[in-house]
């Protein structure tokens, strides 16, 4: 008796042009997912975000999201580890690099309120799909 499974990956579909994950998609939460505990630790437990860009191409993903507690709640920034950097930030506003590798997304790459566009001449991002990140 032979049995075959079928593995789906982001090496699999490695030839895909840049998307945006679908609301809802399994893609899409399994990157909000792999963001999650590193935002609950530094702003405190739960967060949930609100996307305003989210890319994947091959087996990469950016995403820039703007964390907040469940139901839209603010979070207070002294009430964070970034508490006195506020005058040196643009919010909470955060951005991830991810790569899908070792079947499962990881955090390449993550800033939390740049008041630039970091990304712009750093060789990490020359390797990643066109239009991964915004223009």
């Amino acid at each position: 008796m032979c049995v075959f499974f079928l593995t789906v990956s982001a090496a699999t579909t490695s030839a895909q042009p840049v998307h945006e994950p679908a609301r809802g998609s399994i893609e899409r939460k399994a990157i909000l997912n792999t963001i999650r505990p590193l935002m609950e630790a530094r702003l405190g437990a739960p967060v949930e975000f609100v996307v305003f860009w989210m890319r994947s191409g091959g087996d990469w993903a950016f995403a820039g999201l703007d964390p907040q507690r469940p139901g839209g709640g603010r979070i207070n920034l002294q009430n964070t580890v970034y508490a006195g950097q506020g005058d040196y930030m643009d919010g909470l506003h955060t951005y991830a690099l991810l790569r899908y590798q070792y079947d499962r997304w990881n955090i390449i790459d993550f800033v939390v309120g740049p008041t630039d566009v970091f990304w712009q001449g750093d060789p990490l991002y020359a390797r990643i799909p066109p239009g991964l990140t915004p223009h």
